[in-house]
């Protein structure tokens, strides 16, 4: 068990698992049961990639430089203000002899677990990266245990393209799963419909035969989101003002999802949601705290999902849907030329 999930490669404090670590063993050379990539490109979540161009006020320079910096520190990218990380694309270089995972050396393949918990080296202090998108050209190695998720990169799509699809195809499989457990036609409230997470959700529920509504920040991401057909309704809304939320919503969803990545979105999700439905946060800046608390003060019977970015099959679950919606996938292309 040990070694298949990864303890021998955590250093401190000792007796932790690997994401609860704040520092890991990144050598390069692998145990039994484990796999070496060489890493190509890394993708920032969201929330931490935020955090950082904040932070810094969009200094490309020095997002770049601590990025380098929390790697080199921790062994992993595990941002330590967001606690988030993000994913990773490469070629696999090793695989231990009892190594479980389907690879082999040469396959291209994206790590479906988070960096906060993936052993990380990086080589080439990030050089290609001009530190102004979450898409990341890297050099190094990472590491992957038995008990780790890894999918080979599918020979239609681009790299950064599946990179994008895999960083997120856990709110997608999840959103399909709980819409088909409710009798009828439910409603789907997306929180940040126009991002990422927030298209491929979008798209999911609708394949899954329920009436979406849309909430975006801005005039340009309703414009941009509108042609699409994901939605049937489209609101502007700040997602931290719950009670602009609710009225952008209106008649109250039977299923909220999160995906936006900031913090103070919690009370609006609940505020927005039916009594006996379902919020799911898929956002990295989620506050457990603020949505507990948040539902008890607002006295809603809701039930909350911490969306934790693993269903059996979401890869390809997410995947088959970018090939089946173009607009989905003109969504995602438009958004990595953007970037």
């Amino acid at each position: 068990m040990a070694g298949s999930v990864g303890l021998a490669r955590v250093l401190e404090p000792a007796g932790v698992l690997p994401q609860a670590a704040w520092r890991l063993d990144a050598s390069p050379e692998i145990g039994p049961d484990e796999v070496r990539i060489r890493v190509q490109r890394l993708n920032l979540d969201a929330a931490s990639y935020r955090q950082l161009a904040g932070k810094h006020e969009g200094d490309g320079a020095a997002i770049r430089a601590e990025v380098c910096e929390i790697v080199a520190t921790r062994g992993k990218m595990h941002n330590p203000v967001t606690g988030s990380g993000g994913m990773l694309i490469g070629v696999v270089e090793e695989v231990g002899p009892e190594s479980p995972l389907p690879v082999k050396p040469g396959d291209r393949v994206a790590t479906l677990v988070s960096l906060t918990l993936t052993p990380l080296r990086i080589t080439d202090g990030l050089a290609g990266w001009d530190g102004l998108s979450e898409q990341v050209p890297a050099d190094g190695t990472a590491i992957l245990f038995g008990r780790s998720i890894v999918g080979v990169l599918p020979d239609d799509l681009a790299p950064e393209l599946a990179l994008a699809v895999y960083d997120v195809c856990g709110a997608p499989a999840l959103t399909d799963r709980v819409v088909r457990q409710y009798p009828g036609n439910a409603t789907v409230a997306v929180l940040g419909g126009a991002g990422k997470s927030g298209s491929l959700t979008l798209a999911a529920a609708k394949r899954a035969g329920a009436r979406t509504v849309a909430v975006v920040v801005s005039e340009k991401e309703r414009e941009a989101l509108q042609g699409a057909g994901l939605a049937d309704r489209i609101a502007i809304a700040d997602a931290r003002d719950p009670v602009a939320v609710a009225e952008a919503v209106g008649e109250p969803a039977d299923i909220t999802v999160v995906c936006v990545d900031v913090p103070g979105c919690e009370h609006g999700a609940i505020l927005a949601t039916a009594p006996g439905g379902t919020v799911i946060f898929f956002s990295m800046a989620t506050s457990f705290s603020a949505a507990a608390l948040g539902a008890e003060g607002l006295a809603a019977d809701v039930t909350m999902l911490v969306g934790n970015g693993y269903v059996p099959g979401h890869a390809a679950f997410a995947v088959d849907l970018l090939r089946g919606v173009p607009a989905v996938r003109a969504l995602f292309e438009a958004r990595i030329a953007a970037d």
